[in-house]
């Protein structure tokens, strides 16, 4: 028996249509009706991967001469992977594509958390007995902490809602017919909308710093006024983080699906320390400045630690991002 004969009885056997086949082998319908044909043959990678999909030997597959299927056991003794239906996909992008938007804004919310503080410690400074500084350090350390707690409560009930599908981030999956073609066509669409997303969101992010210079070049011994100018800074630096955030979601919810890029097979075998990285430098930035405000009450100036860290951050994206390619 040929291996064209071979792969058909094969197929039939495990209730697939060619193009089934074809997606779980990520390849042509046409591909595999030649395969069947005999018109071509797999390469050895394809053979290989033939052989874990139905449980038997290459040598099975290759030889002609071996007419009886010798199984590995790669069948019986491998636990069936989940499969996720259309509907599974379709609901998965959905509830992906509502928290971005709350997920980003959430975001948002912790970048300006330290404005308020920022303004009304200046506005302390530069009033003589209009604001007390106690009074302004406790207001704005309340509108920091509330904000903080808001969206904290919105990553929270965000992580509730998309739970039941976090297998598709952590573990290997299978897909029902229809479904890589169906994601595949909306990340094609949804391309366009990412891209423009990520530039917008690089160009305020770097434009972002144009209103602290324009602060010191106006008046660079107004406190206030500083303050303030850096407040516009962070504003925009957050609104640029909800461009990069809500697409990259998005984005990220396809590649899921397929099992690509961050998401595949053997990147899942690695779990991604980048979040607790980056959520721990941002904590460290805070305690940070608030530690050094404290200690010198110095508050009208401790605001570089924020430019700073700002600056800083990218670094530290791009060294995390290289370490982990190194462990991969």
């Amino acid at each position: 028996m040929i291996f064209a004969d071979k792969l058909i009885l094969l197929r039939k056997k495990a209730g697939w249509s060619q193009e089934e086949l074809a997606e779980q082998m990520d390849v042509t319908r046409q591909s595999v009706s030649k395969w069947e044909g005999a018109q071509s043959v797999p390469d050895l990678d394809k053979i290989i991967r033939l052989s874990e999909m139905f449980g038997v030997s290459t040598d099975y597959l290759l030889k002609d001469e071996i007419e009886e299927a010798d199984s590995t056991g790669a069948a019986c003794d491998t636990p069936s992977l989940r499969r996720v239906s259309m509907e599974d996909a379709n609901a998965f992008i959905s509830v992906k594509a509502r928290t971005a938007k709350i997920i980003g804004f959430a975001t948002f919310l912790c970048i300006i958390s330290p404005t308020a503080l920022l303004v009304l410690c200046a506005i302390s400074e530069s009033t003589a007995g209009a604001l007390s500084e106690i009074v302004a350090t406790g207001a704005g350390m309340i509108i920091l902490i509330m904000l903080v707690a808001s969206a904290v409560a919105m990553f929270i009930s965000c992580g509730g809602k998309t739970a039941p599908y976090a297998y598709l981030e952590k573990e290997k999956f299978d897909t029902e017919y229809g479904v890589c073609g169906m994601v595949k066509e909306r990340r094609t669409q949804y391309r366009k909308v990412y891209t423009g997303s990520n530039i917008a969101g690089a160009a305020l992010c770097i434009t972002a710093i144009i209103p602290l210079f324009a602060g010191a070049i106006i008046n660079p011994d107004n406190d206030l006024f500083l303050m303030i100018m850096l407040s516009v800074m962070l504003f925009i630096v957050g609104i640029g983080t909800i461009f990069f955030v809500r697409a990259g979601i998005i984005w990220a919810s396809f590649e899921k699906l397929l099992q690509e890029g961050e998401y595949s097979a053997e990147n899942k075998e690695k779990p991604s320390l980048a979040p607790a990285i980056y959520t721990a430098y941002w904590m460290v930035a805070t305690a940070v400045y608030l530690g050094y405000s404290l200690l010198t009450d110095n508050w009208g100036r401790s605001y570089i630690i924020w430019v700073v860290a700002g600056v800083v951050f990218p670094a530290v994206v791009a060294i995390t991002n290289v370490l982990r390619r190194k462990t991969k």
